[in-house]
């Protein structure tokens, strides 16, 4: 039996570093289903939204494999950077997600709609995909042009 702790469960354990959010006027379960749409293919704004952004994503270079256990799946990458892990909370709309940085997209119900909250956990300095100074300098304004730009994917997806 394995006993290796989930990436959620991990993720859940550690303070947070940092932390984005934006609403949507829309319900969370629609936003729920764009957002935390994983499947096994590209990736892209139809396949973990969340990477769509990221510079392998963009050149078709990463690709979504199903993994050990129910939500459980990794982006392999062409290169030389490792994988990144992914999990689906299947009790709850979250998605963690691992690479060079560990974090967790939320979505919940607020007075605007949906609110979609994106923390980061933990980096990992020495991670091929890891390049200095961007956690403490670009991290936090990367992740709002992501979170940014996924929102209105989603919204122009639902017609919001």
């Amino acid at each position: 039996m394995d006993t290796t702790p989930s990436l959620l469960a991990e993720l859940d354990a550690l303070p947070a570093r940092w932390e984005v959010e934006g609403t949507l006027a829309a319900p969370v379960a629609p936003v729920a289903a764009l957002l935390l749409r994983v499947a096994e293919g590209r990736v892209g704004d139809d396949n973990l939204l969340v990477l769509a952004r990221a510079s392998a994503a963009r050149q078709g270079a990463m690709t979504v494999v199903a993994g050990a256990g129910a939500g459980v799946y990794r982006a392999a990458l062409a290169g030389p950077v490792e994988p990144v892990s992914i999990e689906v909370d299947g009790t709850g709309p979250r998605l963690a997600v691992q690479s060079w940085y560990a974090g967790i997209h939320t979505v919940t119900a607020c007075s605007e709609g949906s609110r979609v909250t994106h923390h980061v956990h933990r980096v990992l300095p020495d991670h091929p995909g890891f390049a200095p100074g961007i956690a403490e300098i670009g991290l936090r304004a990367r992740m709002s042009r992501d979170l940014e730009h996924m929102l209105g994917v989603i919204a122009d997806r639902l017609g919001f």
